[in-house]
């Protein structure tokens, strides 16, 4: 895979990330900060690593269904791994500028 195609696929990946939502939160979890790692291979196997809003989160197998399903979607990705991670923990300071203005907080 040339950087080329690759960067192309990961371009792919963060549009397709901003249309997994948590149901309880009206921002998409790459805006939100909740990626911390997106990483093609050479064999188009894709690799990410993503955080919860909090461990406990009641939503944790809806959202990395729903962001797995999507993904495998994407043309030219072979599998898809989800790693969840609570390290470094996630706050407020990880969303985007777009994130903190939908929920108010600027």
């Amino acid at each position: 895979m040339t950087p080329e195609e690759r960067l192309k696929l990961e371009e792919k990946v963060i549009e397709v990330l901003k249309t997994v939502y948590d149901p309880e939160i009206p921002v998409d979890i790459y805006s939100l900060g909740l990626v911390y790692k997106i990483e093609v291979t050479d064999s188009a196997d894709l690799l990410i690593d993503m955080t919860m809003t909090a461990p406990n989160c009641p939503m944790a197998d809806f959202i990395v269904d729903d962001a797995r399903y999507k993904l495998e979607g994407i043309k030219d990705i072979n599998s898809v791994n989800i790693n969840i991670v609570f390290e470094p923990e996630w706050n407020k300071d990880m969303m985007s500028e777009e994130a903190k203005l939908e929920l108010g907080m600027l």
